[in-house]
């Protein structure tokens, strides 16, 4: 067993990773880190330690658990590092070492002055392994001021700190940074491995795990979410059966309204404004405990402005988190598409959506390349509109207009 065996399809980035471990681990056997803290940095990148890392790959390629596995790989206590058993591969695994801080954001991004925390911590000595490793899950997500609070600390990192940082392309983060950092590039799995994976660690039917799989195209998080979460197969579903069944205006319209409602989608009867109420009411409670003060309780006028951030926190983080289901859905129609222009075209290749195989036939007889290439093109603009904060609404409207 090996903390790298969830890395599936990823050989090559798990060979250099391996290497790494045992690096850092040689190292410390020899009394590479003296008395004083100071680490022969020669001696580490010779050995393909490094101290700062950028782990790319597309989506769903297994960024965030490569930094992971790396990060459990050096604290590992084992016979070979990265075991996978000992009590440190578990707790970075686990996500609660207390060495291991993993930094990602509810938000649309990550602020500066959350990133100067963990700056400020990164010189401090770790607890109980032999590194202090922070993790910014979603690097694409820090403004350029917020990069440049880091670059210091990548550029001389404390003597025992190991930075990761983990994003979709080297060109989401500043020259300065990715120069600094080793990259660890990773490559999207096959379906079968996906499933495979499922099957193995979730106990989910072959069938199914494939199916999933392939509808994710083989996004390793989100293969596991359609294939054991009813709320994001509820979103897929919904979005490919508003497609199957699009013929004129009216369907566009009553399409658009169920898609641009994200909470909704999810199919668990709760509504939007619900929602949101039920997000700010549990972070004022937390904020009002903290305060030692009843939930209850009218809010004193020392504390009012702090409750105050707290809801606006809660809209900050359902509006990222409606932004992500409207950018799943139009992914979905995009890969509906695709697979109609594989039928057109008379292509070999595996559809992504094999479970609308039949909607998928109907639709390539009834229209041409020419129609499917078009419509794949509003699609796209569509995603280029939401990004651009264009009403939900109106751009779903839009697009399922030219869809008919």
């Amino acid at each position: 067993m090996s903390i790298f065996d969830d890395l599936v399809g990823q050989e090559a980035a798990v060979y250099e990773l391996q290497r790494a471990a045992d690096a850092a681990r040689a190292v410390n056997q020899r009394s590479a880190i003296d008395v004083t803290g100071q680490s022969s940095s020669s001696d580490v990148a010779a050995q393909a330690m490094s101290q700062a890392w950028l782990f790319t790959g597309p989506p769903g390629s297994g960024r965030s658990l490569a930094a992971l596995s790396l990060a459990g790989a050096l604290l590992c206590t084992g016979p070979t590092p990265g075991c996978g058993v000992c009590p440190q591969c578990i707790a970075v695994m686990e996500r609660n070492h207390r060495d291991v801080t993993l930094v990602t954001t509810d938000h649309v991004t990550i602020s500066a002055e959350q990133v100067r925390q963990y700056v400020a911590s990164s010189y401090v000595a770790p607890t109980s392994g032999a590194w202090r490793i922070i993790i910014i899950e979603d690097a694409d997500r820090m403004l350029t001021r917020t990069t440049n609070v880091l670059l210091k600390a990548i550029e001389e990192p404390g003597a025992r700190t190991v930075w990761m940082l983990c994003t979709a392309a080297v060109a989401d983060v500043l020259p300065t940074i990715r120069s600094r950092c080793r990259n660890i590039n990773l490559v999207t799995p096959q379906a079968q491995q996906v499933a495979d994976l499922l099957v193995k660690r979730d106990g989910v039917e072959p069938r199914a795990a494939l199916v999933a799989a392939r509808a994710a195209q083989s996004h390793i998080g989100l293969a596991r979410a359609l294939a054991t979460d009813p709320h994001a197969a509820s979103i897929r579903s919904k979005t490919l059966n508003v497609l199957a069944k699009l013929k004129g205006v009216g369907d566009a319209a009553l399409g658009a309204h169920l898609l641009a409602d994200t909470i909704a989608m999810r199919g668990d009867g709760v509504t939007r404004k619900e929602a949101l109420d039920e997000d700010t009411q549990a972070i004022q409670a937390q904020r009002m405990a903290a305060f030692g003060l009843d939930e209850n309780a009218k809010v004193p006028a020392a504390v009012r402005s702090q409750v105050k951030e707290s809801a606006e926190a809660a809209r900050r983080r359902q509006t990222r988190q409606e932004r992500d289901v409207l950018d799943r859905e139009m992914v979905y129609m995009l890969s509906f598409y695709r697979d109609v222009l594989v039928r057109q075209m008379g292509g070999r290749v595996e559809l992504i959506n094999v479970d609308y195989e039949q909607a998928i036939d109907r639709i390539a007889a009834g229209s041409t390349t020419h129609d499917t290439l078009e419509k794949l093109d509003r699609i796209s603009q569509g995603r280029e509109r939401l990004r651009a904060n264009v009403p939900a609404q109106l751009v779903m409207e839009s697009v399922l207009v030219q869809l008919r």
